[in-house]
């Protein structure tokens, strides 16, 4: 019986390594980065408070009752908010248009909200795409992509290489091809926008002009030290997902494999693992003291080796996604005149080429 025993031991041991083929990416983390010389802006202990707020809707919850609970409160994030964008529902493909007053709408941005691919909606995220429409003078378009566990991860992976193909051919008002186009998302929907390039790229369809990734998650295989390192600092992620490091990473990859019905070594679900040459211009922004701080150096680090133009950002102190407390938070007005500069530098190098035929 032992060395039955033993003999599937080794077998699942091998199987887990021939299928989770682990690239040692540690190199990646001597790559130095600057984080802005700040201190955290007192409007930061209310952004505090409103994820502790969170944290207790799903108190006492389990499984569906749990999920339905954290959906509702990231819904209820725009709550309040004087938006100045015109808000259209759009059923095919599903999403939501977010217009500001006077916004070009042959300008568009394709927005991928995060919520761990489970929750979140164009809904919880309208600062954020109302902010992104009115400094970018663009018709953003908000996809409500399907969510796990009612629907596949691939499920969700495609309703986004949809919008982004429909989006690039019809605005607003109808089928008009787009003049600049743009995609944006935060954690999951970083994730997804960030596979979304390679795709593009892999498909020979016009790639965006750019790229904007808030806190992304780039690798599920957990092997990045801030996933562990940065537990403790990370007010969001870390009370949610700071468990798994007591687990050994092998069982997180089976378990993911089951739940995603796709390896976390997949370049689809792990965008640091592909091929990251030849994509457009891409700004990421993060804090230092969340968990997927490495997940975004390790992205930068590895695009810039390969020949692609990415910068990565650092906020210190600030919570997964503080971009999404515009305007009550000074750090994530910061963000946004980041991202303006952004975009016009990338509009600036598109009409270089323009000027120099004339």
């Amino acid at each position: 019986m032992f060395w039955i025993i033993a003999a599937v031991v080794l077998f699942i041991v091998a199987l887990t390594f021939v299928l989770f083929r682990i690239e040692d990416l540690s190199h990646l983390d001597e790559d130095e980065y600057s984080v802005r010389q700040a201190t955290p802006s007192a409007e930061n202990q209310e952004v505090l408070g409103r994820i502790q707020e969170m944290g207790r809707s799903g108190k006492g919850l389990r499984g569906k009752a749990r999920l339905m609970a954290m959906r509702k409160h990231m819904d209820s994030l725009s709550g309040g908010l004087r938006l100045g964008s015109e808000f259209r529902q759009c059923d095919s493909p599903n999403g939501e248009w977010v217009i500001a007053p006077g916004a070009d709408v042959q300008r568009r941005i394709l927005y991928i909200h995060g919520g761990a691919w489970a929750a979140g909606s164009p809904h919880s995220h309208r600062s954020i795409t109302d902010r992104l429409s009115h400094i970018a003078n663009a018709a953003v378009f908000a996809v409500d992509y399907r969510l796990m566990p009612e629907n596949r991860f691939m499920d969700g992976v495609r309703d986004c290489r949809k919008a982004y193909t429909w989006l690039t051919e019809n605005g607003p008002d109808g089928p008009d091809e787009a003049s600049f186009i743009l995609i944006s998302g935060d954690s999951a929907g970083g994730s997804h926008t960030l596979g979304l390039l390679a795709w593009i790229r892999e498909s020979g369809l016009r790639q965006a002009d750019g790229a904007i990734a808030f806190s992304p998650s780039t690798d599920l295989t957990m092997s990045a030290p801030s996933n562990r390192r940065n537990i403790a600092t990370d007010p969001m992620l870390g009370p949610m997902f700071g468990g798994l490091s007591k687990i050994p990473r092998p069982v997180i990859w089976w378990a993911t494999l089951a739940a995603f019905r796709i390896s976390p070594t997949s370049p689809v679900a792990s965008p640091l693992l592909g091929n990251l040459a030849n994509l457009p211009p891409t700004l990421i922004q993060a804090s230092d003291s969340e968990m997927l701080l490495d997940n975004a150096r390790r992205y930068a680090a590895k695009a810039k080796a390969q020949g692609s133009k990415v910068v990565l950002h650092t906020w210190p102190g600030m919570v997964h996604v503080w971009q999404i407390f515009t305007p009550l938070l000074p750090e994530a007005e910061e963000a946004f005149a980041d991202i303006e500069s952004f975009i016009r530098e990338i509009e600036s190098k598109k009409r270089e080429p323009e000027m120099s035929q004339t």
